[in-house]
């Protein structure tokens, strides 16, 4: 009878335990949290629901109001998802195509060539399925793109379940998929209006550099995003060369005072590289509210310099991490190792090893490369009511252990093949390393038929 009762008893307790419970979608828990807003929360969770983050906090805590439809376990790190405020995605399917060159011999001899003969909305569609499962894999879940064709790629990224800025890109000479300048202008109207106010894409136009783009166009392309409410995206001061290209087309200005003269700065404009911004364009770049994308692994492998990004963060500027395109300028788009190369290259740069720190570079790619994007109010930081972008680190590999810092264990000894989860908008696009929204065997399988098509239109 006695054990009846307490059977009944342990019933009832039950019942209103789980009664108290609200069921989510999503429950992650056990990790620690790193919000990127505050203090790291240690065997802590988040509940996710709708798309959006609804707790953050002890584990424990939220399991006595929350439980999940799909539960995530981790014993590692749990952290915003990242943010690759640079790429070039489609570019995977020219992985490897031409290393160890100087950038505008890489651009000249080998990338503008291989381009013209094989990029198609074809190439793009199956490059950017390749690009997506790779960042899924390291745990990107959102991206900044300037290729061609770019309404295709917002199409296969949405597919995929990725957040992006898009841009169409934009030059003075014939590209791919528009040959003349008021085809491009057309096309950037026409892409603008389709992808304009989606959940996930931030349709975007991409002039791909002051020595690449006239006065001109630059004027023309400032008021046609002002004009559609879109951001811009731009390639700026990545090389000495660039310097010495602009100065002869802009009586003797540098790239950043050159594009304020011209009144095309803003909060809307996305700079990528800054690698030679001087002092006073720093100070213009911070108060025109232009953030800027660091490429670090981009700039060593191109010996494009070192990004003064100590003295940008110092002045008040916005400042991201981006991969750039995987072909010749870094060749992945793994942001863990990004993140570590960043912190590296700051530290023998101002020859300090404290220059920039392993928490410094996580907040470079996750909530500054949001601010970077214009997000910094929907995502970047784990915290209640913003879009739930949560990724997964197990750091129970040998190689990240013991871990007394969860910073210093995900930056300097973690890579991008760590992670176990990818959440992006609410929706898992990776759990227990299978990923679930794209088919990566078939992309793959198309990228090495692509292979064999560009080496025979080089005729190799």
């Amino acid at each position: 009878m006695r054990r009846g009762l307490f059977a009944l008893f342990l019933a009832l307790l039950s019942t209103t335990t789980l009664a108290a419970q609200k069921q989510v979608d999503i429950v992650v828990t056990g990790g620690t949290v790193l919000t990127m807003a505050g203090p790291n929360i240690e065997h802590g969770a988040v509940a996710i629901d709708g798309g959006r983050i609804v707790a953050v906090g002890k584990a424990a805590d939220i399991a006595k109001k929350y439980s999940g439809k799909s539960t995530i376990k981790t014993s590692g790190a749990i952290l915003p998802g990242f943010v690759n405020a640079h790429t070039h995605v489609p570019m995977t399917l020219f992985r490897g195509i031409a290393d160890d060159l100087d950038l505008m011999d890489w651009l000249q001899h080998y990338i503008f060539p291989a381009e013209a003969k094989n990029v198609t909305a074809d190439f793009v569609t199956w490059g950017t399925r390749l690009a997506a499962a790779e960042m899924i894999q390291s745990g990107t879940t959102t991206f900044a793109d300037m290729y061609y064709f770019e309404s295709d790629i917002a199409r296969e990224t949405k597919k995929a379940g990725l957040r992006g800025v898009l841009g169409e890109t934009v030059l003075d000479f014939p590209v791919p998929d528009n040959k003349t300048w008021p085809e491009a202008m057309a096309y950037v109207r026409k892409y603008a209006k389709d992808w304009k106010g989606d959940s996930l894409i931030t349709p975007a136009v991409a002039p791909h550099a002051p020595y690449t783009v006239s006065r001109e166009h630059l004027i023309e392309v400032r008021k046609l995003a002002t004009e559609l409410g879109i951001p811009i995206l731009i390639h700026v001061s990545e090389t000495k060369n660039e310097l010495a290209d602009v100065a002869k087309k802009a009586d003797g200005m540098t790239p950043g005072a050159y594009l304020d003269s011209l009144g095309f700065l803003g909060k809307d404009v996305i700079a990528a590289h800054g690698v030679w911004l001087t002092a006073d364009e720093i100070k213009t770049f911070a108060a025109r509210g232009t953030g800027v994308a660091h490429c670090p692994e981009s700039n060593m492998m191109l010996a494009s310099g070192i990004a003064p990004v100590v003295d940008m963060r110092k002045g008040g500027m916005n400042v991201g991490l981006g991969t750039d395109g995987p072909a010749g300028s870094n060749n992945n788009l793994d942001m863990v190792e990004e993140a570590a190369s960043a912190a590296r290259l700051q530290k023998i740069g101002k020859m300090d090893p404290k220059a920039l720190s392993a928490r410094d570079v996580l907040e470079m790619a996750t909530i500054g490369g949001a601010r970077v994007l214009g997000l910094g109010d929907k995502i970047g930081t784990i915290e209640e009511g913003k879009r739930a972008d949560v990724i997964v680190i197990d750091l129970s590999q040998t190689r990240s252990q013991p871990v007394y810092s969860v910073e210093s264990a995900i930056v300097y000894a973690a890579s991008g093949s760590a992670v176990t989860a990818t959440i992006c908008d609410g929706r898992i696009l990776m759990k227990d390393r299978q990923v679930r929204t794209v088919d990566v065997a078939a992309a793959i399988a198309k990228a090495k038929e692509y292979r064999d098509r560009v080496l025979k239109s080089l005729g190799k």
